[in-house]
């Protein structure tokens, strides 16, 4: 029992500490956790009622490339402005739009004048007079002839033209005189009338008729009638030709000989080539091919302006008569030196 009361105190004290080891572990165990940082609070201006609006400019092309194309455009000149606009593409590609929209404003403008012309001459053709609207040359001068004669004499040669709509209406007359010692050695006189309806930008009918007369050629009188179609094969600014072709009926009264009528086919053909603003290169060549006769002709001339009106004139025609009369030569040449008033 001693032993027992003894260890009773003992026991009770075990216990007690016992109870208190959790309560130890717990504070000794659980960590200490920093504490959470102070809240934040920008300083900012009081907010305005309105934000503001600040105008900026949109991109645009540079001023010196701008008046590049601008200085193109008043010189009215559209193979510099497509040229300048290339360029300026090129070299300002993020401007592209700016530069396409001055070449469009231009381009229209033109569009608009050609239009508002074209309108203003179909209505001047409309209301024009029989006897207005024509155009004319009137060309003298001297010439130099080898063949059946071969001397130095005078020449002469009027040109008129009408173009309407569709018709096109076109006189000449030319002459070669000469006289030496009282004797006529040179007398050649053509005139011819030619009218001509478009059918469409290219083909074209015509009708033609043509009075020669050459004495020393071997006939007194000759005249032509033909008619058939034409074909425009180059129409440019600078260069144009035409073709014709068709039947013709050809009287033919020689000095000497009877008189004959025949048939033919007769071909024509027209060129140009404008050089340059005063120079001008043509080429007239016909024929009338026959059963009984041909006949050949071709005319080059070179025309060098002086004035607005008024031209020299250079020019070398070559005739060939496949049969012609007993005692007269094939081929005749006329070179001639002339000036030409434009009215």
């Amino acid at each position: 029992m001693t032993v027992l009361a003894a260890a009773v105190p003992l026991l009770l004290l075990a216990v007690e500490a016992r109870a208190r080891v959790p309560e130890l572990e717990q504070h000794a165990v659980e960590p200490t956790l920093p504490l959470p940082p102070p809240v934040l609070v920008p300083m900012l201006p009081p907010a305005s009622e309105y934000v503001p609006f600040i105008k900026v400019p949109a991109p645009s092309l540079s001023p010196p490339v701008k008046a590049m194309i601008e200085e193109a455009i008043r010189a009215d000149d559209q193979a510099q402005v497509a040229a300048m606009v290339k360029i300026a593409i090129k070299t300002q590609p993020y401007d592209e739009g700016e530069i396409k929209a001055l070449q469009k404003a231009y381009q229209d403008r033109k569009a608009k004048q050609a239009a508002e012309k074209s309108a203003a001459d179909l209505k001047r053709i409309r209301e024009a007079a029989l006897l207005q609207l024509w155009k004319g040359q009137v060309e003298v001068g001297a010439f130099r002839s080898t063949g059946n004669t071969s001397n130095f004499g005078f020449s002469a040669a009027v040109k008129f033209n009408r173009k309407g709509i569709n018709w096109e209406h076109i006189i000449q007359g030319n002459a070669d005189y000469q006289e030496d010692a009282g004797t006529v050695s040179k007398e050649q006189f053509s005139g011819s009338y030619q009218a001509r309806y478009t059918l469409n930008d290219a083909l074209f009918t015509y009708g033609k008729g043509m009075y020669e007369r050459d004495k020393i050629q071997g006939y007194e009188n000759r005249y032509s009638l033909s008619s058939g179609l034409g074909y425009r094969v180059i129409k440019t600014k600078a260069m144009t030709l035409s073709i014709e072709a068709g039947p013709a009926i050809r009287q033919t009264e020689f000095v000497s000989d009877p008189s004959e009528t025949s048939w033919s086919v007769a071909t024509s053909l027209d060129w140009a080539w404008t050089i340059s603003p005063t120079m001008k290169l043509t080429q007239d060549a016909s024929s009338y091919i026959g059963s009984d006769n041909s006949t050949f002709t071709s005319k080059t001339a070179l025309e060098a302006g002086m004035t607005k009106r008024l031209k020299l004139k250079l020019s070398y025609q070559f005739e060939h008569e496949g049969s012609p009369p007993d005692g007269s030569l094939k081929t005749d040449t006329v070179s001639r030196f002339t000036l030409v008033y434009g009215f």
